[in-house]
């Protein structure tokens, strides 16, 4: 199980909720369970590293948070990378908003002199939510028809930007876009 940190976009209630719906179906199917063992929640990463200074994290989320409105998204696709972890996710549509904001995040980590891996480069960056992991290559055919059921696209807010600590995921803390509010756990 690997270990690290990401920065994380939540999302509104009902949109989550539709996300779980698919991660629920998927164990119910003895397809994945991956994501509910460890007690991850549907979610965006914006960024992930294995070592970071947490305080200097908190200073950049809790600006940036405050400089923005909760974010319109839209999970039109299904997808899968091309590796071995068997990864299966929704895809949001790429608007130039969800970009943006992941560009001026990394403009704000840059000004704070954190490194920002090759794969996290704005013109590298992916965004992806996942529903299912280390799915059984022959069960990725079913999984991918479980997904189709699912009447996309599914349209929501992304609404939270935390830090959480990984395996199992555990929040660090939590801020709402364009509010001053925290949320410490």
């Amino acid at each position: 199980m690997s270990q690290g940190y990401a920065i994380e976009l939540y999302f509104d209630p009902a949109l989550e909720n539709q996300i779980l719906r698919a991660w629920n179906v998927l164990a119910r199917r003895q397809i994945s369970t991956q994501l509910i063992e460890i007690e991850s929640r549907p979610h965006i990463t914006l960024f992930a590293s294995p070592f970071i200074e947490i305080a200097k994290f908190e200073n950049v989320l809790r600006n940036f948070a405050t400089k923005q409105e909760p974010l319109s998204l839209c999970f039109s696709s299904i997808g899968s990378f091309p590796n071995d972890n068997n990864v299966l996710f929704l895809g949001p549509t790429p608007t130039l908003s969800l970009l943006q904001f992941h560009s001026q995040l990394c403009d704000a980590m840059k000004k704070e002199g954190i490194e920002i891996g090759e794969e996290q480069r704005p013109d590298n960056w992916i965004p992806y939510c996942s529903v299912a992991e280390e799915v059984p290559r022959t069960r990725l055919a079913e999984a991918f028809t479980v997904l189709r059921d699912l009447k996309l696209p599914v349209s929501g807010y992304a609404t939270d930007i935390s830090l959480v600590e990984y395996q199992p995921v555990r929040e660090i803390f939590s801020f709402t876009l364009g509010t001053h509010q925290i949320t410490e756990f």
